[in-house]
């Protein structure tokens, strides 16, 4: 056991440098010129002692330990090492408890190299000197290096102190190294100083950073005296390991305690209130936090707007930044990302799109607030121009990162790469992927998808095979890409072989979304019997993508009983979804079986099924339009639909016919089943692009169900006899139209 005296010495010198670092420079010195001369001058401020000191005045030892703390305050290399050469000039480098704290120093200023260069011609070093130096290690991202040197301490036959300890807890803490961790925890648990408040908190943190919860805890409740940090510690333990609740728990028993926390444990508090969607007890937190005197601190500001977002109250968050008079980049992110998490969460497609739209306004006002993006506000701004097919704020966004630096990092360069994937422009996504330095599985699987995506299968196998050689593991994402590419493409083969080795060589259990890319393969090759076999394998019920896949295929192959049987079984998944009644109601009356068509329309009375409302949008020079059905309110109607009468006669005489399309006009009139769906929204919004972009720019749309039959033929015809390339996503999927082709394989449109 590590001797209580040598602790007590070690502990009391320390505490001997830490009240030197607390003097004032603000007070009478004794100032000895280099002849000889003293005598007592008037306190100084931190400029005249620089200039002293610059003009060869001697000074006390203790008075050069507040000017080195400016130093730091100030973070100035260069006049630390001003006072460093003049404390070697006058010999006071022979003064342990100076030259220890100048080793904190350089650690602080962030020049390691200085550091130890300082350590190791210490007249003596000690523990407090030891610490020193694995603390700038750690502080500066060289955790690695301060558990060398904690291990060079112990060979020297030094005593670590508990502050010791905990430092080299903390340093495996931030190599997330469980094993040292354990090794080290031993060494604490030995010399019994487990309880100490600094070495627990430590301890704490680290089984937290290594996912060990439960430990986490065993730690906290073994320090003898808890603190508010380390209160704080539990519960931000219990927040990164997924345990909100439990967090919350523990902040009702500290305040219990009589403990009052601070501006950290509020905001992991708020952050833990954020992940559970507790608006109720996110705002009595907040008020305690008014009560406590944070009513201005913007870290809990930030954290109750973005409580508000998560939680939908998307004004009140509005209302909280609009009145911030004080703003970080940290609440801009916020604000971005709440409005970007609400497109996920939204009650319709069209609901999505504005939120999504009002976080692109909010990121232009944050350009022109003179306040720098960061690589947080780009990856959000790219994943809201993903689900935008925003084509254009994306290439713009894009741009801005090349001129600020940040492609380099990965997160934005792979969001990049998803942006252009998923805003149709495959060859630009590729483009990106190529030039990324380093690349991480999401970015190899997401360039995978989009090549699936976009009809380029055999590129998408390719690029699976070069990512096995780059020694990159797969996951169950990467083979939903993979099976998809094989879907596409009608390659059964392949197919049935890489999901064999997504099981054996991978033991990766499938998933509903592999074995949908397994039955949509059977169903476009019209193998509908093989689809449901492989339905029948599963150990676990088919969803509605399932069924919904098997009845569209049966509808194309003719074969209308399975279809009649598959179209119930998702009816009872979704008896509230308007499109499976429509679906099924059409196959009745198109098979005539009139007894059938009284029966799902009775469901559809006593399921008060109303009528599905169809929109479109398209976003140009950031406004979005958006359409619905025989739309003639836009000031621009006459115009949108002299266009699309043109484009209907060049496309009819081509050989392209009109189709009715099934759909419910008004549930009080049973006689309306059929309309035209000549002037259907995406009709309109594509030639309202048409009238308002230039003829080399894509025009995207979005649509809130699936495109029907008609439409998708029609805008085929359209982009063949226009040479535009035209793309629209819907509620299932991307349909890239160029040169009268489509993406999605003319297998993905609805009735």
């Amino acid at each position: 056991m590590i001797g209580r005296s040598c602790f007590d010495k070690v502990i009391a010198a320390y505490r001997r440098v830490i009240r030197i670092t607390s003097i004032s420079y603000k007070r009478s010195h004794t100032i000895t010129q280099l002849n000889g001369n003293s005598g007592s001058v008037r306190p100084l401020d931190f400029r005249e002692g620089l200039s002293m000191i610059i003009e060869g005045t001697k000074i006390e030892a203790a008075s050069y330990v507040p000017l080195l703390q400016e130093c730091i305050n100030r973070n100035s290399l260069s006049e630390v090492k001003i006072v460093h050469g003049h404390i070697i000039k006058t010999g006071t480098h022979q003064d342990p408890f100076v030259m220890t704290f100048l080793v904190n120093v350089y650690a602080k200023c962030g020049t390691m190299e200085e550091a130890k260069r300082v350590f190791y011609n210490l007249p003596r070093i000690n523990a407090v000197a030891w610490t020193s130096l694995m603390t700038g290690y750690v502080q500066n991202s060289q955790p690695e290096l301060a558990i060398h040197v904690f291990l060079d301490m112990l060979e020297a036959g030094a005593y670590p102190t508990n502050i010791t300890l905990g430092t080299a807890i903390n340093a495996c803490s931030s190599m997330e190294s469980s094993k040292l961790g354990n090794q080290i925890h031993a060494y604490i648990v030995k010399y019994r100083t487990e309880d100490d408040t600094s070495v627990g908190n430590s301890v704490c943190s680290l089984y937290s950073k290594c996912g060990s919860l439960g430990s986490a805890i065993k730690a906290f409740r073994r320090i003898r005296e808890k603190n508010v940090i380390s209160w704080t510690t539990v519960i931000c333990a219990c927040g990164e390991n997924g345990e909100a609740f439990q967090g919350i728990n523990f902040f009702v028993k500290m305040l219990s305690e009589g403990i009052e926390p601070n501006e950290f444990t509020l905001t992991s508090i708020l952050s833990m209130c954020s992940t559970m969607l507790s608006l109720g007890v996110g705002l009595q937190v907040h008020s305690l936090s008014i009560k406590l005197g944070y009513e201005s601190s913007l870290r809990i500001r930030n954290c109750v707007m973005y409580l508000y977002l998560r939680c939908g109250s998307i004004d009140e968050a509005q209302k909280l930044f609009d009145g911030m008079q004080r703003v970080s980049l940290v609440t801009w992110n916020a604000i971005i990302a709440g409005h970007a998490q609400m497109i996920e969460i939204a009650k319709d497609d069209l609901s999505a799109h504005h939120r999504g739209t009002e976080a692109l306004k909010i990121f232009s006002k944050l350009n022109r607030s003179g306040m720098k993006p960061d690589l947080y506000t780009f990856s959000s701004v790219l994943t809201v121009c993903s689900r935008l097919v925003a084509l254009e704020q994306g290439e713009q966004t894009h741009a801005q990162i090349l001129k600020t630096g940040f492609l380099s990092d990965v997160v934005v360069g792979t969001a990049l790469v998803n942006m252009y994937n998923k805003c149709g422009s495959i060859e630009r996504g590729s483009k990106a992927f190529v030039e990324m330095s380093m690349r991480t599985l999401i970015s190899w699987t997401s360039m995978i998808t989009g090549f699936a995506n976009h009809g380029h299968s055999q590129q998408a196998l390719d690029l699976f095979e070069d990512m096995l050689l780059a020694g990159v593991r797969p996951n169950q994402i990467t083979f939903v890409g993979v099976l998809s590419a094989c879907s596409n493409a009608g390659m059964v083969h392949e197919a049935l072989n890489y999901f064999e080795m997504m099981q054996k060589d991978y033991k990766i259990r499938p998933v509903p979304d592999h074995f949908e890319c397994l039955i949509d393969m059977f169903v476009r090759l019209g193998r509908l019997e093989e689809a449901l076999d492989f339905i029948k394998k599963m150990d676990f019920e088919p969803n509605e993508v399932i069924w919904s896949l098997l009845v569209g295929g049966c509808r194309r192959h003719g074969n209308m009983e399975l279809g009649f049987y598959a179209a119930e079984q998702l009816l009872k998944l979704k008896p509230k979804d308007p499109d499976n009644y429509l679906m099924l109601l059409g196959m009745y009356l198109s098979a005539e079986r009139w007894e059938d068509v009284s029966r799902v329309k009775n469901l559809m009375k006593e399921e008060k099924i109303s009528k599905i409302q169809y929109w479109s949008w398209i976003g140009i020079k950031d406004q979005v339009y958006s359409f619905k059905p025989n739309d003639r309110l836009h000031p621009q109607s006459a115009e949108i639909y002299k266009l699309l009468d043109e484009l209907l006669d060049r496309a009819e005489s081509l050989g392209y016919k009109s189709q009715e399309c099934f759909e419910l006009i008004d549930e009080d009139d049973e006689e309306q089943t059929f309309s035209s769906t000549v002037y259907h929204s995406e009709k309109l919004a594509v030639a309202f692009g048409m009238l308002n972009t230039l003829n080399v720019a894509p025009i995207l749309v979005i649509k809130s169900t699936p495109m029907c039959r008609d439409c998708h033929n029609f805008i085929k015809v359209v982009s063949s006899e226009t040479g535009r390339q035209i793309i629209v996503r819907d509620s299932k999927r991307i349909h890239k139209f160029v040169n009268g082709h489509c993406s999605c394989g003319d297998f993905g449109f609805g009735l």
